[in-house]
């Protein structure tokens, strides 16, 4: 059996619903119902299947026609309803003042409660009352579903936008520094121009590898860069020394500090783990990128009792060694610690970065989730 699509099944119970309304409309009037009344009652309804393409000219033209025929009540609550909840609030506010527009006059002539005129006056503005209330309720309840979906696609561009940023930003500033040292000293030893070339090498394989891993999240159905399911393998806690000698390898001077309880180096949780990861490696890429050939440290203590903290520092670029090659300066997005910022705050921690004793430092408190 063929099925019949969502919105043409919808005009059909409209139709049958103003139809049936219709009917018992006209029963409670008796004999007074003549036959062109009903006719038109039947042309109301068969007009509601052209709500979806002209709401506002059909609710004008049913209103117009209500004051003559009390019949189409039925057909003209649907017609407002849709104006209410599918056209502008300004359309909407005319839709009713013109629905409303009789009833000063209908007061202003003293109605009597016994005649049965009144009932339907009566009843034909309640009815007009809650189709425009409840078509302002299904209005409000879609574009509060729209911006619910519309903030989770935001947040989802925010994070593949940190994710990219963190896993590529070290790789392509490593490469950028060999790449800008190769310039700055092409007659350098045969061994030392092999060894940069080999980082280099390795970093945009690396950097492939890490974006083919995101574009392989973002294909996949519910994926997600946050270690959700279906995300590739996230750097935890215990990655910071793989990091740190990664970094040791392509030049950089690079001292780190621990202070774990015994035993607990790599635990603290998953969310805080990559948070850390992350600040280490946004660490080590500004200082490779605004104070080359310093010496960066790296600091982490932590334990269940007290969190876990993180700090990268560096001194100023002037703190250099003598005779270290300046080539000219890595461009970034500048959104790094912003990004970190955020991280640190979701997973209910603290980041504060700044000039420090003379050089800069990254200093994050996270709390220990393990």
């Amino acid at each position: 059996m063929r099925r019949i699509p969502k919105g043409i099944g919808a005009d059909i119970a409209v139709f049958l619903g103003a139809a049936a309304f219709s009917v018992l409309s006209a029963g409670g009037t008796g004999a007074g119902t003549g036959v062109a009344e009903q006719a038109v009652s039947a042309a109301a309804c068969a007009a509601l299947f052209l709500r979806r393409r002209w709401p506002v000219h059909l609710a004008v033209a049913l209103l117009v026609t209500g004051w003559f025929a009390h019949l189409v009540g039925g057909p003209t609550a649907v017609a407002v309803f849709t104006v209410a909840a599918y056209r502008p609030l300004r359309t909407t506010a005319w839709i009713a003042a013109l629905a409303f527009a009789p009833l000063p006059v209908f007061l202003a002539h003293g109605p009597d409660p016994d005649l049965p005129e009144t009932g339907s006056a009566l009843t034909f503005f309640a009815i007009m009352a809650g189709a425009i209330g409840w078509g302002l309720f299904v209005r409000s309840r879609r574009q509060l579903l729209a911006s619910h979906a519309e903030r989770g696609r935001r947040q989802a561009r925010e994070e593949i936008a940190r994710e990219m940023h963190d896993v590529l930003a070290h790789r392509l500033t490593l490469l950028s520094v060999h790449a800008g040292a190769l310039e700055f000293h092409p007659g350098a030893p045969p061994a030392e121009i092999e060894r940069a070339a080999g980082v280099i090498r390795d970093a945009a394989h690396q950097a492939l590898e890490d974006l083919r891993g995101i574009i392989g999240v973002l294909r996949e159905p519910g994926g997600t860069t946050a270690g959700g399911a279906g995300a590739r393998p996230q750097a935890t806690l215990a990655d910071v020394p793989r990091l740190v000698a990664e970094a040791r390898e392509a030049g950089m001077r690079v001292v780190l500090e621990t202070d774990y309880e015994a035993g607990e180096a790599g635990e603290g949780g998953a969310a805080t783990g990559r948070t850390v990861y992350r600040i280490v490696q946004e660490g080590l890429t500004n200082a490779r990128k605004h104070a080359p050939g310093a010496e960066v440290t790296v600091r982490l203590t932590g334990g269940p009792a007290r969190g876990v903290t993180v700090e990268v520092s560096n001194p100023a670029p002037d703190a250099a060694p003598p005779g270290v090659p300046r080539p000219a300066a890595i461009p970034g997005a500048g959104q790094g610690l912003l990004g970190l910022t955020e991280r640190a705050a979701l997973t209910g921690g603290r980041l504060e970065h700044g000039v420090a004793g003379g050089g800069f430092r990254v200093r994050a408190w996270l709390p220990w989730t393990g």
